[in-house]
């Protein structure tokens, strides 16, 4: 009995003592180091393996507003190749006939999502070894609260070893709200103007939000004619611009969808995650001030410190900020596997 005690304890205590313990540096990710602010104490996760937004750029200068002008301890992770660099050119799919000579994708850092207090996942596709698909689930059960953006929706080629009462867990449409279901906008044509939802522009997230613009275009992620899951509340649509430049004309044929939303997840023993995804968030998106206070914001709130949210708390760059243009052409944008301080 006395033994049974012990381990219940140690059970409960675990965790705790986990979440005291700050995310080593490492070569194979970024650290950085919370200076004063709302967030110190507590730890994000950034992970960034996309092979079309760049990610890689726009994960890790997230990361130094978030600590030097917030205070929050942020990590990011990367996707990388069998030499460790970080690698948006890794393929998804394997070639016909080459099935078996395809290569897992490769996170390394996952263990460290048991320390995370929040993190955001920009992933598409990706195809994980079952160890680091299962430090995913850990964490999406945990009860934590997590940030979606763009291809997040669409982050793994396969289900996640994640189901609740027999019930196999989407991370796009369960989870996060929403799954990508095509281009509603013209893919690298249009562009996308964020019109904040009336009803809820007091909404804490979107305190000092305005003038969302970026050169992505509209997701579709539910059936045309459909809506939002029930559950999810709608923050911004998008409007499809024609064009790829602030303040060009609406496209008439193109209805506006919404690409902010938030909602509540609730994990196998009944605990309520706070969600936020934005199907807006490609590099070049995160140029636009609006859109990095939006995230920062949600950020707060889903630590729940929306009360620590100023209208114009700072989210000017740390350093500079030049992404690439989003695309597969990696020759032509100039996209070359590097160390993950690379992109420090």
């Amino acid at each position: 009995m006395r033994m049974h005690l012990i381990l219940g304890l140690f059970a409960v205590l675990t965790p705790v003592a986990a979440m005291a313990q700050s995310i080593p540096e490492s070569p194979n990710w970024l650290t950085y180091r919370g200076n004063n602010g709302a967030g110190n104490r507590k730890r994000i996760v950034l992970i960034s393996a996309d092979q079309e937004y760049r990610s890689e750029q726009s994960m890790p200068m997230l990361a130094r507003i978030l600590a030097t002008r917030h205070g929050f301890d942020c990590t990011v992770l990367f996707g990388v190749n069998e030499k460790g660099q970080v690698d948006p050119t890794m393929p998804v799919y394997p070639a016909k006939g080459q099935e078996d000579k395809f290569k897992h994708h490769n996170i390394p850092g996952l263990e460290h999502l048991d320390k995370a207090d929040l993190v955001i996942f920009f992933t598409r596709l990706l195809t994980l070894p079952t160890e680091q698909q299962e430090q995913i689930v850990r964490y999406i059960d945990s009860g934590r609260p997590i940030i979606g953006l763009r291809t997040a929706n669409h982050g793994f080629r396969n289900n996640l070893p994640y189901k609740i009462n027999g019930k196999q867990i989407q991370f796009g449409d369960d989870v996060l709200g929403g799954s990508f279901r095509g281009h509603h906008g013209n893919w690298h044509q249009d562009s996308t103007r964020g019109d904040i939802v009336e009803a809820m522009q007091d909404h804490p997230i979107l305190k000092g939000v305005k003038d969302i613009w970026g050169p992505s275009d509209v997701y579709r992620t539910y059936k045309e004619g459909g809506h939002l899951p029930e559950g999810c509340t709608a923050l911004l649509y998008g409007q499809p611009l024609i064009g790829r430049q602030p303040g060009g004309k609406a496209n008439p044929e193109k209805e506006p969808l919404p690409i902010v939303w938030i909602k509540n997840w609730q994990t196998s023993d009944g605990k309520s995650a706070r969600v936020f995804h934005s199907t807006m968030g490609s590099a070049k998106d995160f140029e636009n001030a609006g859109l990095r206070r939006l995230l920062i914001n949600a950020s707060y709130w889903c630590l729940g410190l929306e009360d620590q949210i100023s209208a114009d708390g700072k989210v000017d760059f740390v350093g500079p900020y030049s992404p690439l243009t989003s695309g597969f052409d990696y020759e032509k944008i100039g996209v070359i596997p590097g160390s993950p301080d690379t992109y420090r």
